[in-house]
C-alpha cells in the first residue's frame, strides 16, 4: 500500500510541473529509440517524426485496407538497410492511414482532427503567429500565420514570400514552438516518392467522408494545410502523448 501511494504522488507530482519541469524525451521499449518531445500549451507531443519500423515495403506496394511502412526513397524489404539511409534518420518514416492508426507506443496516439485543431489554436491566439500578431480562434483562420513556429528552422527549401517555413525572415519565430517540423515529403498513393525537403505532411486519426484527414507545411506558405485523402499515401506521423 505505501508503495502504491508513492507511485501516485509521484504522477500527480509529473502532471502538476509546469511545462518546462515535465520531461523532454521519451524513450520507445519497442527498440530503444529516444525521442524529444515538447509541451505546447496542454499537449505533448514528439518533437520528431515517429521512426518505428518493423517492416518496409516499396512504393508501388500502395494500399488503403492493408497497413505498409515506407521510408523515403527505399525500395526494398529490408528494415536493416532501410534504417541506414540518411532520410530514415532525417525524417522517419511515412505510414499510410491503417499503419498510422496503430503505429504510435503505449501512453501515445495518432492525434485527431480535433487535437490538431487545439493545438492551431493555442499557437495562434497565444503569440506564434510569425509577426507577432494576436491570431483568431476561428479554425481556419488559426492556420494561417503559425506555420513558421512550427517548423524547423533549417532543411526546407528556400522561399521570398513573407512569413513562409522557407524564408529567413522573422528569425525570433522560427520553429518558436518547438514542433521542429520536418519536409519528410510523402509516398503518393499512385506509388511515388515526392517533395522531400518542400513538403511535409503528417495523418490525423479523424476520417472524413471514406477519407482521412491530414495537415501539410510548404516550404513558400505561412500557412498549415488541412486535407483529406486517401488512406493509401505515406504521411509521417507524430505522436500525441495521453493525457
Amino acid at each position: 500500500m505505501k508503495k502504491l501511494i508513492i507511485l501516485l504522488l509521484a504522477g500527480a507530482l509529473l502532471y502538476s510541473c509546469t511545462p518546462q519541469d515535465r520531461p523532454t524525451a521519451f524513450t520507445d521499449s519497442r527498440d530503444g529509440k529516444v525521442y524529444k518531445m515538447v509541451t505546447i500549451g496542454e499537449q505533448t507531443w514528439m518533437a520528431e517524426n515517429l521512426a518505428y519500423l518493423t517492416g518496409v515495403v516499396g512504393p508501388a506496394t500502395v494500399s488503403n485496407t492493408e497497413p505498409y511502412y515506407y521510408v523515403y526513397g527505399y525500395d526494398g524489404t529490408d528494415v536493416s538497410a532501410a534504417k541506414a539511409t540518411t532520410n530514415y534518420q532525417t525524417y522517419g518514416v511515412l505510414y499510410n492511414w491503417r499503419a498510422a492508426l496503430t503505429a504510435c507506443p503505449d501512453g501515445w496516439h495518432l492525434p485527431s482532427d480535433a487535437e490538431w485543431k487545439q493545438l492551431e489554436i493555442y499557437l495562434a491566439t497565444n503569440g506564434y503567429n510569425y509577426d507577432g500578431t494576436i491570431g483568431s480562434e476561428d479554425e481556419f483562420e488559426a492556420r494561417t500565420k503559425i506555420g513558421k513556429s512550427l517548423a524547423t528552422d533549417s532543411g526546407w527549401d528556400s522561399s521570398d514570400v513573407e512569413g513562409a517555413v522557407g524564408n529567413t525572415d522573422y528569425p525570433a519565430y522560427r520553429n518558436k514552438s518547438g514542433f521542429s517540423a520536418l519536409p519528410g515529403g510523402y509516398l503518393s498513393s499512385s506509388g511515388r516518392f515526392r517533395e522531400v525537403g518542400f513538403y511535409g505532411a503528417w495523418w490525423n486519426s479523424t476520417e472524413h467522408s471514406g477519407y482521412a484527414w491530414y495537415r501539410v507545411l510548404y516550404f513558400n506558405s505561412s500557412a498549415v494545410d488541412r486535407y483529406d485523402n486517401t488512406k493509401g499515401n505515406g504521411f509521417s506521423v507524430r505522436c500525441l502523448r495521453d493525457e
